[in-house]
């Protein structure tokens, strides 16, 4: 909480005197056009270099995290890579061992052997298993159903679109 007001502190201060700033040039110069006003408040205040400022950290932050998520993205990758051979070198080595009833390999570093698994379940006719064994589930809203219909013009009772936020566009060269 208190990283967030330190970084907004420099903006509180400057946003009510740019405010001031704007209302007063208006106030002085009426006939004043938007450009000569964007100009002159630009050249008096800090506040477009702080803005700017802050959308450049964006765009750091942003590239940052795109290639995070690349990197989290490939070593996701590999940790299924691996996790799948760890899994057939560990059915080739059982494979081996049953095939010639060696039931134990002791060695200084690790000590293998076999046992007999326990059954799993299998379910043969889903259909024909008694109500005693299944799971009631409550309803689950489907959000996104709703959200695309109130987008077509629908109208649903309980639900309804908000106001549009604005939004932020930054292009980058």
């Amino acid at each position: 909480m208190e990283v967030a007001c330190m970084r907004r502190q420099p903006f509180t201060t400057e946003l009510p005197k740019y405010q001031l700033l704007k209302q007063q040039l208006l106030k002085d110069y009426a006939d004043l056009d938007e450009e000569t006003l964007a100009d002159t408040l630009e050249g008096i205040s800090d506040l477009p270099e702080m803005i700017t400022a802050v959308i450049r950290s964006a765009l750091v932050d942003e590239a940052l995290h795109a290639g995070l998520r690349g990197r989290l993205d490939e070593m996701r990758e590999r940790l299924t890579r691996l996790e799948l051979r760890f899994k057939r070198k560990r059915e080739l080595a059982l494979e081996a061992m049953a095939e010639v009833g060696l039931s134990k390999i002791a060695q200084p570093d690790f000590t293998a052997s076999t046992r007999p698994g326990t059954p799993s379940l299998v379910v043969v006719t889903e259909g024909a298993i008694p109500p005693a064994y299944w799971i009631p589930q409550p309803p689950k809203l489907d959000r996104q159903a709703i959200l695309g219909e109130l987008k077509c013009g629908a109208a649903i009772e309980g639900a309804q679109l908000s106001n549009p936020k604005p939004v932020l566009t930054v292009r980058t060269k």
